[in-house]
């Protein structure tokens, strides 16, 4: 896919400051998640450069929003996986003037951290008829369940959670905000991502504003001005005719970025390694069996990023074929970046297994994408269903 320029001149920007402002942390701010104090820091900086949740004119276009996502991921996954959890802090506006009036100074000073909550305990993938529930009281939603592995969890201020609406009979999305509907959180360690912070959500009783839940807060804010229509996601309804098919359209295709990312970080390293170091009086490079692997990195990396970028590009479009693409982007992208992390850690050979070299931490953080949003088997059955109108599971 050919980039505009203007898609060019962001890339290279995005890539200039994340290697100068960024990479100069790495690895000591990857080690442990990030404090919340941190994690506002890191997204006020890439603010400087029209990035993540606080910036004042962020890149709709999913294309170059894919752009920017592999090349933030590049240097630091984590860091992406952060700004883009956020994504809640970005729709603060259409919601309820409780929650608004509540967070205004964080909001004007760009200190709100927000957080997406999908994934439970006893449900895992099976996310359609989610345990958490949403009981209708007056002008309120009652909130109560459970989530898990949320990335964000322990330092958001806000969290969209997706619960079953009682009274409608179907999943939405409510937001609840930690100072007036209140919930607990509990920190999880993990695998990679070693720098985002991840957790677990406890809603008891939780009481948020009618406005609160997504489906109301879109209309309400298109009705009053508060959402353009001609600018928002929300307002299309996405692929399907339904915002959550767009949200998670997008999620899932950003997955994909991430991986691209980590793929490009281990392809440069191994490049520059196969070509530098020298074993038998030659460069390793020079051995047909590294080469091999390179090739095989190499194609990885680059048939990685036409699917994420096709995909996008179908999601900017409302192409019905979007949600299929974006769960075969998903898993296959973040699979392949097992492969070419992997073999690209094989190059280093020992040294890929130190700390000491950045391999390992690109190994660690490819094989975390695989389950993330949706597992990569989970990705096989939507696409098996959009293809053959079968379902796999209900």
């Amino acid at each position: 896919m050919m980039l505009t320029d203007e898609q060019r001149m962001i890339r290279d920007s995005v890539r200039e400051f994340m290697d100068e402002e960024i990479e100069p942390d790495l690895p000591e701010a990857d080690r442990k998640p990030l404090s919340k104090d941190d994690a506002i820091g890191y997204m006020q900086q890439m603010a400087e450069i029209d990035v993540g949740p606080y910036a004042e004119e962020s890149f709709d276009d999913p294309v170059t929003s894919t752009i920017v996502s592999e090349e933030v991921s590049r240097v630091w996954p984590s860091l992406q996986v952060t700004m883009g959890m956020s994504l809640p802090v970005t729709m603060f506006e259409i919601f309820a003037e409780r929650t608004r009036d509540a967070y205004a100074a964080e909001y004007e000073r760009d200190e709100l951290v927000g957080c997406f909550a999908i994934t439970e305990p006893d449900g895992g993938s099976d996310t359609k008829v989610p345990n958490t529930t949403a009981r209708k009281d007056g002008d309120e939603y009652v909130i109560d369940g459970e989530k898990t592995w949320v990335s964000n969890a322990p330092i958001a201020d806000l969290a969209l959670v997706v619960a079953w609406d009682e009274a409608e009979e179907q999943r939405d999305m409510f937001l609840v905000d930690e100072k007036t509907g209140g919930f607990d959180t509990r920190e999880l360690e993990k695998l990679g991502w070693k720098g985002s912070p991840t957790g677990q959500l406890f809603f008891d009783d939780c009481r948020v504003p009618r406005e609160n839940k997504l489906s109301v807060a879109v209309l309400e804010a298109l009705e009053d001005g508060r959402l353009d229509p001609e600018e928002s996601s929300l307002a299309g309804g996405g692929p399907g005719g339904n915002p959550l098919n767009s949200m998670f359209a997008s999620m899932r295709n950003g997955m994909a970025a991430i991986s691209v990312g980590i793929m490009q970080a281990a392809y440069e390293a191994a490049l520059d390694y196969a070509t530098d170091r020298e074993v038998f009086e030659k460069p390793i490079g020079q051995h047909q069996l590294v080469q091999e692997k390179l090739y095989d990195i190499r194609a990885g990396l680059k048939t990685g990023r036409l699917l994420t970028r096709h995909t996008a590009q179908k999601i900017a479009e409302g192409d019905p074929e979007a949600r299929m693409l974006s769960s075969l982007s998903k898993g296959w992208v973040c699979e392949k970046s097992v492969d070419v992390t992997d073999a690209a850690l094989q190059v280093y050979g020992g040294n890929g297994l130190s700390k000491d070299y950045p391999l390992e931490r690109y190994y660690r953080d490819a094989r975390t994408m695989t389950i993330p949003d949706g597992t990569t088997e989970i990705q096989k059955l939507i696409v098996g269903y959009e293809l053959t109108d079968l379902q796999a599971y209900k």
